[in-house]
């Protein structure tokens, strides 16, 4: 059920915001729905796809803030101005001390514990271990990416087009002209919540990946 006339507003995010973040991914981490049954280590999408453009020097965003919630965070976009740069911070100084949390492989054996990761965990924990590169057609379109995600219930209510707007604000005033993303191609609802905004594929792109000038930015 959405939530209506919320009196939600919109400011950056920063580390503290972490956990939400993290909670966030999760719950929209299996094509826009929850991944919570999934997993054993509920943490791990978040570690890859939100808390990192909190920490890192070439990342940033946006949260949405409900008020009525005590302050609760229910919503983000977040950002890198410079993807080669990001995915270098991430090797650097962020996931180090993920690969010492979650081996690979990860046993309850090796951990000396009695949680066993599902087949969801070990993905992620290869990842840690083995992140993915963005393509090259990808930077060349932009070297600036973005991963946005809602509640549900705030969901269809232009608060995910605010968000949007917020980054591109902030990458215009990096002096960027374009943004990219890249989605799961069986969530149907954001393929068209992208091609509405202005996002359209380019030439070379991976599927699921699509792209954004801002002269195009339907706003």
């Amino acid at each position: 059920m959405a939530v209506a006339a919320t009196p939600c507003y919109i400011r950056r995010a920063t580390p503290s915001d972490s956990p939400a973040l993290s909670r966030i991914c999760l719950l929209t981490a299996s094509a826009g729905q929850s991944a919570a049954s999934e997993h054993t280590f509920p943490d791990l999408p978040g570690l890859i796809y939100a808390e990192p453009y909190v920490h890192l020097p070439s990342a940033g965003g946006f949260v949405l803030v409900d008020p009525s919630r005590d302050d609760e965070v229910v919503g983000y976009v977040l950002g890198a101005t410079d993807t080669v740069q990001f995915e270098r911070e991430m090797q650097e100084s962020w996931l180090p001390q993920w690969r010492l949390k979650y081996p690979n492989p990860y046993t309850s054996h090796n951990q000396n514990e009695d949680r066993e990761p599902l087949p969801a965990d070990t993905r992620y924990i290869h990842l840690i271990h083995s992140p993915h590169s963005a393509a090259a057609s990808s930077v060349a379109f932009s070297p600036a990416h973005l991963h946005i995600n809602l509640l549900p219930e705030y969901q269809r209510q232009g608060w995910g087009k605010k968000l949007i707007g917020s980054l591109i604000g902030w990458l215009r005033e990096k002096g960027l002209d374009a943004v990219w993303l890249g989605m799961d191609p069986k969530n149907a609802e954001a393929g068209k919540f992208y091609t509405k905004l202005g996002f359209a594929p380019f030439e070379g792109a991976s599927e699921g990946v699509v792209g954004l000038k801002f002269k195009d930015w339907k706003w």
